[in-house]
């Protein structure tokens, strides 16, 4: 009995009750872990980086072309429109006309010769060589002899040389004082269209406006009437002297050169007289009306003058935009850490898939921004891609909670309305929804086609809810979501294997490649250790079964059971499966070096898996199907064996952890499937009459001793999925040990 000294009173009891604590300390407590704070520190840093890419300082341009704004926009601020600006420029120097220097020399040489034509042929010295003395080929020697006689008899007759001389002087006046072109101007273009400047070499003050259709000579006909009418008593003299003249402007072409720098100088003296050309408009004018379509002329002044706009913002305002979008973002990123907290704490732990994440994400964002431009507006195809990357990789419930995220920051720098970000995260949910089965390579694509049906639904819904002309392009509006729903499936179907490669994760398409029985390792082991093989299979029929009833991935698990005892093959005849009935090859060795060959099954199979590079997941059910189990056959030979060298006395200097396998844990509830199934199948095969109700007492012990010696600890494995297991396990070997009627024998003849 105790002393009443050491009794206490009621008021000690009470003060030395401890209660658990309290929610929010344990949170404290959490918060102060050191790799929090460095997570923490990465979602801060991952939020400034976003909101550099979405130039979270700047608000965004949120108009398109096509679409009605729901407000009438006014000018904010005064701005100038260059293009406009531009056009006013072009218009007042193509008014100036262009400057060119004339040379008159080459219109009196021609003037002289001519002279000396007609000296010649009043001296009787022009022969046929002389006068026919043309560029080019006559057409009709025969025909121009007959009008050089005419013309030498107008020159010896009437009307005689002089009048002859004046005629042509009075041809040549014109462009003698304006200048002759017979080609088009090759810088007319750039000036005034009819008219130019010209001056004599030598006399830039003598300058004076020229039409370019008074020294513009297409062809000789405008020559060859003047002398017609000049010359009407003798017109088969003014057809060869037109030939003649003809002949010798085509030789000097022109008598024209453009003056660049003087032409310059007048465009810069009308520059300056115009004054101000600049197309201004001031703040407070109507740029667009609520309800009517912009068109691109609207679209380019509403731009010009966001950009004028964000020009006058004070560096206060934009940095108090860029801390508030920072802090959105963060909230946004910190939720997320909270849920990788609670449900894929490996996954917040590993600091290297997490940046691989964040990678992703950003290019996400920075290929959507790209993609949304005007007109093709393909940012739904980045985002499609990247939920299902994340799907496959991480799960659907990641993929939709970071699909809000992304769809959040694109919104923030494209200035998206609800409705838009409503149409990225809906078509994103109906793509990820379809990515748990993946049993076929046209699959993504038919989950493109579906998801491009949900979006153009989502588009046009939207677009009603916002009072836009839907009607007006249906057809744009409605086909181009569908458009890049399909082509993402169809890029999808493409980079599978890659993104399979990358994240380390098995689709059912590669499961079901893995669950091949002609792949080189399991023909190995129907080889080397058939029974062995039969066994495997056998687990995996079993652990298929149990995995769907759980909801779990049945054919993940069955490929992890054909695999997960490959590392018998290189000692099979030291497992009971394939030893004959008169051999046992433990009989000669102690107990601790067979539970070692037997542990060491798991070592060799991860070894030779990855020898043959299977995937991590195969190796890992290698590595996990027996946990930290005993090797419970040789551990109790072995406590027999303490026991009778103690002659019998309780108490045993057996090692226990030499008899245990090295682990891990099944980490998986597939992995604690396989664990469960590979137990129960080697268990009932060693039963001599597999009743049903021995099969299912097997099956409970088996589940209890793995139960109670802990190894599904660090798996997220229920009891009520436990028990599920259990009966379909149970289920699933009754199926296999059936009675079967015994046929009677034939009677011999």
């Amino acid at each position: 009995m105790s002393s009443s000294g050491s009794k206490r009173t009621r008021l000690e009891r009470v003060a030395a009750l401890e209660l658990p604590p309290s929610h929010w300390r344990r949170m404290l407590e959490v918060v102060g872990h050191r790799q929090i704070w460095s997570r923490l520190l990465l979602a801060f840093g991952l939020a400034v980086l976003l909101c550099v890419v979405v130039r979270g300082w700047a608000p965004p341009f949120e108009f398109r072309v096509g679409e009605a704004p729901s407000r009438t926009v006014v000018a904010r601020v005064s701005f100038e429109d260059p293009l406009e600006s531009q056009r006013r420029r072009e218009w007042i120097l193509r008014q100036v006309a262009w400057v060119y220097v004339h040379h008159p020399s080459g219109l009196a040489a021609i003037q002289q010769e001519w002279e000396q034509l007609l000296r010649a042929i009043q001296e009787g010295m022009a022969d046929t060589d002389h006068t026919f003395g043309f560029s080019g080929h006559t057409p009709d020697s025969a025909r121009m002899q007959q009008y050089f006689e005419a013309f030498r008899l107008a020159v010896l007759g009437s009307p005689g040389a002089e009048e002859l001389k004046t005629i042509l002087a009075d041809l040549l006046a014109p462009y003698q004082k304006s200048g002759l072109l017979l080609h088009p101007l090759s810088k007319e273009s750039g000036g005034h269209p009819d008219e130019i400047v010209v001056y004599p070499v030598g006399r830039p003050e003598l300058k004076r406006r020229v039409k370019i259709t008074q020294i513009w000579l297409q062809n000789p006909e405008p020559l060859q009437r003047q002398l017609e009418q000049r010359l009407a008593m003798a017109p088969d003299a003014a057809v060869w002297m037109t030939h003649w003249l003809w002949d010798r402007l085509q030789r000097l072409g022109t008598t024209l050169d453009w003056d660049k720098q003087a032409t310059e100088q007048a465009q810069q003296e009308a520059l300056e007289q115009a004054g101000s050309f600049q197309a201004l408009w001031r703040e407070g004018l109507v740029l667009a009306k609520a309800g009517q379509p912009l068109s691109a002329q609207q679209l380019r002044l509403l731009r010009l003058e966001h950009e004028a706009f964000l020009q006058q913002r004070s560096w206060t305002e934009a940095l108090l935009r860029a801390i508030a979008v920072t802090g959105l973002l963060f909230a946004a990123l910190v939720a997320c850490g909270v849920y990788l907290f609670y449900k894929k704490r490996s996954l917040l732990k590993d600091l290297r898939r997490l940046g691989v994440l964040a990678a992703l994400m950003v290019g996400t964002i920075l290929l959507m921004q790209l993609a949304a431009a005007d007109p093709w507006r393909a940012e739904l195809l980045p985002m499609l891609v990247f939920a299902q990357m994340v799907a496959i990789a991480y799960g659907p419930e990641l993929a939709l909670l970071l699909s809000g995220v992304v769809s959040l920051v694109v919104g923030l720098g494209l200035g998206n309305t609800l409705g838009g970000m409503l149409v990225w995260l809906g078509s994103s949910a109906t793509a990820v929804i379809q990515t748990k089965r993946i049993r076929t390579r046209t699959k993504p694509i038919y989950i493109g086609i579906t998801t491009g049906g949900v979006a153009v639904a989502l588009e046009l819904v939207v677009q009603v809810v916002q009072n836009q002309p839907v009607w007006e392009t249906f057809i744009w509006k409605g086909g181009l979501p569908w458009v890049w729903a399909v082509a993402a499936g169809f890029l999808m179907s493409g980079i599978l294997p890659f993104v399979e490669k990358a994240f380390g994760v098995l689709t059912d398409i590669s499961l079901l490649e893995l669950t091949d029985l002609q792949h080189p390792l399991l023909q190995e082991l129907v080889r080397r250790a058939p029974s062995t093989y039969n066994h495997s299979v056998t687990v995996g029929t079993l652990a298929e079964a149990a995995a769907n009833a759980i909801g779990a991935r049945g054919l993940l698990v069955r490929a992890g059971a054909y695999f997960h005892d490959i590392g018998k093959m290189l000692n099979p005849g030291y497992f009971t499966e394939n030893q004959p009935p008169d051999e046992d090859h433990h009989a000669s060795l102690a107990p601790t070096v067979s539970s070692l060959v037997i542990i060491a099954h798991v070592k060799d199979g991860a070894d030779l898996a990855r020898q043959h590079h299977l995937p991590q997941p195969i190796i890992d059910f290698i590595c996990q199907h027996h946990g930290t189990t005993r090797v419970e056959y040789f551990y109790a030979r072995a406590t027999e064996q303490s026991q009778n060298e103690n002659n019998g006395k309780n108490g045993s200097s057996v090692d226990e952890s030499a008899y245990r396998y090295p682990g891990p844990k099944p980490q998986t509830k597939e992995a604690c499937v396989l664990m469960l199934a590979d137990a129960v199948e080697g268990a009932c095969r060693s039963l001599v009459d597999p009743t049903p109700g021995r099969l299912q007492n097997v099956v409970q012990q088996i589940t209890e001793r793995r139960l109670e010696d802990g190894q599904f600890d660090e798996s997220d494995l229920t009891l009520r999925e436990l028990r599920i297991i259990q009966d379909s396990l149970i289920k699933s070997l009754i199926a296999i040990y059936h009675t079967r009627i015994k046929y009677p024998e034939p009677k011999p003849v």
